[in-house]
């Protein structure tokens, strides 16, 4: 583990109190003076858009609650690929950290809710007022039951293709507001032929490859049919499937040749540099954009997955308490500062994700979180299977396994028989 960040706010004779105007200022009532002590929070936000999308929501906590003492314990790997097997072996042994990052959805609710892991924090959504401000398909994302178990940060649009617009243009390739298959494929074949680098590609964690995969899926059956794939109703070995399979095999054979040697950031990376022409990721690559200082809509664009312009596949984090926290007042208050409007905006213009609260400024949102805004406001909303929102754990490890081999193998049948076995197995 990387405790890498260790932060204080301001001490005062190694004690500090929030005065109950200043919280009360943030937070209403709720929120009393308050002696200063000591937090651990745990994520797998590291890299340099992540890293200055945490540091709002520290410093929104510790402007509000100065002089704790404030441990960032994180582990390094997109999509928590290193950080989760961490996190679980302390909350198995009994050392958990006061608040963790985790997905919302299944991961949150199947994971850590479930088994006793995470608290009920269902008065700070009543003394705060949350319940009115968020979307009911976004609480339902850490609700169970009636009770919730988890802060939503940010809500994710993950069917997203980025492009740079300069190297583009150099190509005579211009992108509309929609973008097909087949005008992907036209697009690669042209920057080939240019000798350029097509899509950039970013598996060395393979939740790349598969959130590209199920953006594929997504475009190829269209909502509804994605609805009776999760339901069961329809089987991940079908025709249209099998279809989807090749179409992403297909977009493979524009990757970078160094694809498994990067991380996903790395693979954004190529993009904003002009090496590659077009990257398929979540918009958590918008921070990576930002903290490079490039401009939305001039040195970058973005349009939807191609087939899923009507459809938001959602992937939101949270943050949650421990039950048994070390320091639970504190893991508490965090949740408070996290979950403010303010932390939620500065949160998004960072991180690229919408902020699930719907009484922020929106008149401060830059041109790409104003069109995702709408999308949030219009699409249809799907979980994510990538990182378990929509679908138990077990699936997620079969379905990564199954799509390791597959990049290799290129076995259409032997990978829709794969994940056709699993998805019975979630039945049984």
């Amino acid at each position: 583990m990387d405790n890498r960040v260790t932060r204080r706010g301001v001490m005062k004779g190694g004690l500090a109190l929030a005065s109950g105007a200043a919280a009360a200022s943030v937070f209403g009532p709720s929120t009393k003076a308050w002696a200063a002590g000591k937090l651990e929070i745990f994520s797998w936000w590291t890299s340099g858009g992540e890293a200055a999308a945490l540091e709002t929501l520290t410093s929104a906590y510790l402007k509000t609650f100065p002089g704790t003492e404030l441990i960032n314990a994180t582990v390094a790997g997109g999509g928590g690929s290193n950080a989760l097997p961490v996190l679980q072996a302390r909350l198995s042994g009994g050392n958990p950290p006061d608040s963790w990052q985790t997905i919302s959805g299944r991961a949150l609710l199947d994971t850590y809710a479930d088994p006793g892991f995470a608290e009920d924090i269902t008065d700070l959504y009543e003394s705060e007022g949350w319940i009115d401000k968020i979307p009911p398909a976004v609480l339902d994302l850490v609700r169970k039951n009636g009770r919730y178990y988890g802060v939503n940060t940010g809500a994710h649009r993950s069917n997203e293709v980025w492009f740079n617009k300069k190297l583009l243009a150099k190509n005579g390739i211009e992108i509309g507001d929609t973008l097909s298959f087949d005008q992907f494929f036209a697009a690669a074949e042209k920057l080939k032929t240019a000798g350029v680098n097509a899509l950039a590609v970013g598996d060395n964690g393979i939740w790349a490859n598969q959130r590209m995969f199920e953006n594929t899926f997504n475009g190829v059956l269209g909502y509804d049919q994605t609805q009776k794939l999760w339901k069961g109703e329809l089987a991940f070995n079908a025709p249209e499937m099998k279809e989807a399979m090749k179409i992403h095999l297909r977009m493979l054979e524009f990757q970078n040749p160094d694809h498994s040697a990067l991380s996903w950031d790395q693979a954004v990376g190529k993009v904003i540099n002009g090496t590659s022409a077009f990257n398929m990721m979540g918009d958590w690559a918008y921070g990576e954009f930002v903290k490079a200082g490039a401009k939305d809509g001039v040195d970058f664009g973005w349009v939807s997955h191609p087939g899923t312009d009507d459809i938001f596949i959602i992937v939101t984090d949270c943050f949650t308490v421990a039950k048994g926290a070390p320091n639970a007042v504190e893991a508490r208050n965090w949740l408070r500062a996290i979950g403010s409007a303010e932390a939620q905006l500065a949160f998004s213009l960072k991180k690229g994700a919408v902020a699930p609260r719907l009484d922020i400024d929106k008149s401060k949102l830059p041109p790409y979180l104003q069109w995702s805004y709408h999308k949030f406001a219009t699409n249809k909303f799907t979980g994510s299977s990538v990182n378990g929102e929509q679908v138990p754990a077990s699936f997620v490890q079969a379905s990564t396994d199954a799509l390791t081999s597959f990049v290799v193998t290129k076995n259409v049948d032997r990978f829709a028989d794969a994940l056709k076995a699993a998805q019975d197995a979630t039945k049984s």
